[in-house]
């Protein structure tokens, strides 16, 4: 019976194996003529056409990825069931047209996978995925990401600063990045020093959005700055300028290495203030209070999760699970205008396990979690239960900035006191409200005279005029003190 029984088992295993929907990929030697290790990542979409540009996660675009060793050119792999799939196994997928691009990375130092340099990718292709599922279809990634060049401009330059501190930790040479934008006085007035404004952006985004640029810096609040904008990227994610054990030492890159840098090739006066949005405002919340030093005065604009007590409605110190509720409802990651759902942290979490760096979970395990023996980053969950690991959680409770001021405040209170201004809007789309507002109940606690704002709009809505009067406003204020203290 039981010989019966496995034998039934084989053959229903080869008739699947042999009926399973496949893509057979290669990439060309025009495109490389090196071996391939690494990660091979399918993306399709109804909608997108270009499907390796959507946002991970948030929809049901189907991804598809498998690891590969020693590959030459030319060489087909096979992507089928076996492969990590999101939402589901490549032959559940639902049947229609779709376009499909194939990536090859090569993770040599850009964040999104879709856009890293160096990495072989193919144009999109149109397909009909029908309900037989012996079809193969093919692709070949005939094409090189390059590496986007920075033009200067009078006002605008690129500085990349050597790091001796990230090139140790990773073995290889490692620069800190920005764009540098002068106001319109600085060739005016060439015996005129100037404060620096570190803006920071968030989730995603490029100093080099600012390339060829004309446009001068804007003052802030009538006092012309030099505004260096950096965009935190690093091959897991936004390095959020916080010394990590994946990343790297991040924050003491900036701060010994790039600011040095940065004022002997411009004129500055000494003054340094922050300001960043999203995940750049959790990044200057961050350098303002861990030194505190350093930078004269921090306008941290909606941040991610500032207490870990409410890390988006989640309380990682008592919660067990990150992708269900206590009441077994579906934990969100992102709404709309703070309330109908966008995206479940079930969804992203599963599609990070397919698009495997550079994605905002995985970026938020590269910068709190501890390097794990395979060599990446312990996973604050199991990403097929949600279940949370509270031995990772020991260690991400380092970057819980409220819990850090808790705890730590005695010893930094001469020196911050006053430095930090959060606002963030009250339908804010990823619930951070929720975690600005635990911080400033803690902070009520211990007399400081930090402030606190909140506005209407969502994440994305609440820069308004007076939101961003306001930020300016306390900007300057510092920044008048500043020069109270150093007579200047």
């Amino acid at each position: 019976m039981k010989k019966i029984l496995f034998s039934i088992l084989l053959v229903s295993a080869i008739v699947f194996n042999g009926f399973a929907q496949q893509f057979e990929v290669s990439y060309s030697p025009s495109a490389s003529g090196e071996t391939f290790t690494g990660y091979v990542i399918l993306y399709l979409s109804k909608e997108n056409k270009t499907p390796k540009s959507g946002m991970v996660g948030f929809d049901s675009s189907p991804c598809f990825s498998v690891y590969v060793k020693n590959l030459k050119p030319g060489t087909t792999v096979k992507i089928d069931d076996k492969a990590a799939g999101y939402p589901v196994a490549l032959t559940d997928i639902e049947r229609g047209q779709y376009y499909s691009q194939i990536v090859w990375d090569k993770n040599m130092g850009g964040r999104s996978i879709a856009e890293s340099p160096g990495n072989l990718y193919s144009d999109p292709i149109k397909i009909d995925i029908n309900k037989s599922t012996k079809t193969v279809y093919h692709l070949v990634a005939d094409k090189v990401i390059q590496a986007p060049e920075f033009k200067e401009t009078e006002f605008v330059k690129e500085l990349k600063a050597p790091s001796a501190l990230l090139s140790k930790f990773h073995g290889k040479s490692i620069t800190v990045d920005a764009a540098v934008i002068l106001p319109k006085e600085y060739n005016k007035e060439p015996n005129r020093k100037f404060p620096v404004l570190f803006k920071v952006s968030g989730y995603g985004g490029d100093y080099h959005r600012y390339s060829g640029s004309a446009v001068p810096g804007n003052p802030i609040d009538s006092v012309p700055m030099i505004v260096v904008y950096l965009d935190g990227n690093c091959p897991l994610g936004h390095s959020v300028y916080a010394n990590s054990e994946n990343n790297g030492p991040w924050g003491d890159a900036l701060t010994t290495e790039f600011i040095p840098l940065l004022e002997k090739e411009y004129r500055c006066n000494g003054a340094k203030l922050l300001t960043g949005h999203s995940s750049g405002g959790w990044t200057v919340a961050w350098l303002q209070t861990h030194y505190p030093k350093v930078f004269d005065g921090c306008w941290s604009s909606s941040p991610d999760p500032v207490d870990f007590r409410n890390f988006q409605k989640i309380n990682m110190y008592a919660d067990k699970n990150m992708f269900y509720g206590k009441d077994s409802t579906l934990n969100l990651v992102a709404t709309v205008a703070g309330f109908f759902p966008w995206a479940t942290m079930k969804n992203v979490y599963r599609a990070e396990e397919v698009i495997y760096r550079g994605e905002q979970m995985h970026s938020f395990n590269a910068v709190f979690s501890k390097k794990g023996s395979d060599g990446l980053p312990q996973s604050i969950c199991n990403s097929t239960t949600g279940e949370i690991d509270t031995a990772v959680f020991s260690h991400w409770k380092n970057y819980d900035i409220s819990l850090y001021l808790r705890n730590n405040w005695e010893q930094v209170k001469s020196d911050l006191d006053g430095k930090l201004r959060i606002s963030v809007g009250k339908q804010d789309n990823f619930l951070l409200n929720y975690a600005v507002t635990m911080l400033e109940t803690e902070m009520k606690k211990l007399n400081l005279t930090f402030q606190f704002a909140y506005y209407p709009g969502d994440h994305f809505t609440v820069s308004s005029p007076e939101y961003v009067r306001d930020g300016n406003h306390f900007l300057k204020q510092k920044y008048m003190e500043w020069l109270a203290k150093s007579n200047k």
